[in-house]
């Protein structure tokens, strides 16, 4: 039991990680806020982008609201892990960082403007943390559905790397990488926030400004 518990701060191989199920784990039907169905089917012309930035109950409230993003849901990715729980994910042994799933209207709102949203929404030169949160779960990831998308998570970093790097601070250590799997969280996690206006966010951005364009179109 204890040692389940311990929580690991390094990404485990697949021989090592949890087993995992082969079933998706159950998660809410709609989105609390919009009615949307959750898994879709999504609108024609959607596009989806999935981020992690720390805890995924803050991270999922910077994104929901934005003119053009249709649909959000927070889940686990970037691990060997199938289908794992959240319980699980804590102990850093399924290799999952917590992320938001983000459904957008490119005619709306650029993969760009998203990216901004990313950067400037937590501090991602911590490694395995975001403030007091500490583990892999808690890890800064950008992954990407389209080369135009990987081009476009590549040159934001470097951007923001030189802005902060001219503020002082450390280097950026976001992974970026092809889309894995995306894993749904269980339903009390999705749109928690909206539900819980009070509860909990660890969420702090750096104060450095993302310097690239916000415009419509990728």
């Amino acid at each position: 039991m204890f040692g389940f518990m311990r929580k690991s701060i390094s990404i485990p191989t697949a021989k090592d990680a949890m087993t995992g199920r082969d079933l998706p784990i159950p998660t809410a039907p709609a989105h609390f806020v919009t009615g949307a169905p959750l898994k879709g089917p999504y609108p024609e012309g959607a596009e989806m982008a999935v981020f992690g930035l720390g805890c995924f109950w803050g991270a999922e409230r910077k994104f929901w609201h934005l003119p053009g993003v249709l649909v959000t849901a927070v889940g686990y990715a970037g691990g060997p892990t199938p289908n794992p729980t959240y319980d699980e994910v804590c102990t850093g042994r399924t290799g999952h960082t917590e992320v938001v799933l983000v459904v957008f209207d490119p005619g709306t709102i650029s993969y760009d403007a998203l990216l901004k949203t990313f950067w400037e929404s937590h501090n991602p030169t911590q490694g395995m943390r975001q403030g007091n949160d500490v583990g892999t779960q808690y890890r800064s990831a950008i992954y990407t559905f389209s080369e135009r998308q990987a081009e476009a998570a590549q040159l934001s970093k470097t951007s923001y790397d030189a802005a902060l790097k001219a503020q002082g601070m450390g280097r950026i250590t976001t992974e970026i990488a092809s889309a894995p799997p995306f894993y749904f969280a269980e339903a009390y996690h999705q749109q928690y926030l909206a539900k819980n206006p009070d509860g909990y966010c660890g969420l702090g951005g750096t104060g450095v400004s993302c310097p690239i364009g916000t415009g419509v179109g990728a």
